[in-house]
């Protein structure tokens, strides 16, 4: 076979991925918040550590919401994702939120936290939180722009390189 028409199966070979690629996330996200211009519903509840988090009186920065449960094993792969994307990126550009969903106790969720070196502010969410913000599969996440809207959102496991590029493009 010559180098053109290998060349030539290949591109198609990638095409046709990347459009099956394409068809999965699209039919996987179909149920998920519109990454129209409308604001991201309320976020706020208990702290693990201690405290409130307010979405609301948070600062006009981009913001990664990132949803999880305690006993996903998706979930665990990821957070060190989010720990180093937090490394990556400074505070003042891009705040990190994490929500534990689907927990049975505080305990559960603070192991988890530690197990992972989750250094990030966790949320203690409930299951009116998950319903609004449309969380049917874990991890989910969003990323919210500087004025608190949808920009991205998807959900499974997310790589660095993925979170930094979905972070690195809002504003």
């Amino acid at each position: 076979m010559s180098f053109r028409k290998r060349a030539a199966t290949i591109s198609w070979n990638i095409a046709i991925m990347l459009v099956i690629f394409l068809v999965i996330t699209a039919f996987q996200t179909r149920n998920m918040l519109s990454t129209s211009d409308t604001p991201a519903p309320d976020l706020s509840g208990p702290l693990l550590r201690g405290g409130e988090y307010t979405l609301a009186d948070a600062p006009d920065r981009p913001v990664l919401v990132y949803f999880f449960a305690p006993w996903c094993k998706f979930c665990a792969a990821a957070s060190d994702n989010l720990v180093r994307l937090r490394r990556l990126r400074d505070e003042e550009e891009l705040e990190i939120i994490t929500v534990a969903l689907d927990w049975q106790t505080t305990a559960e969720v603070r192991d988890y936290a530690d197990r992972h070196d989750l250094d990030l502010p966790v949320i203690m969410g409930s299951r009116k939180l998950g319903r609004d913000w449309q969380v049917y599969a874990f991890p989910t996440y969003y990323v919210l722009d500087s004025q608190h809207r949808v920009n991205h959102r998807d959900l499974g496991y997310s790589t660095q390189l993925g979170l930094l590029w979905r972070t690195w493009l809002v504003h």
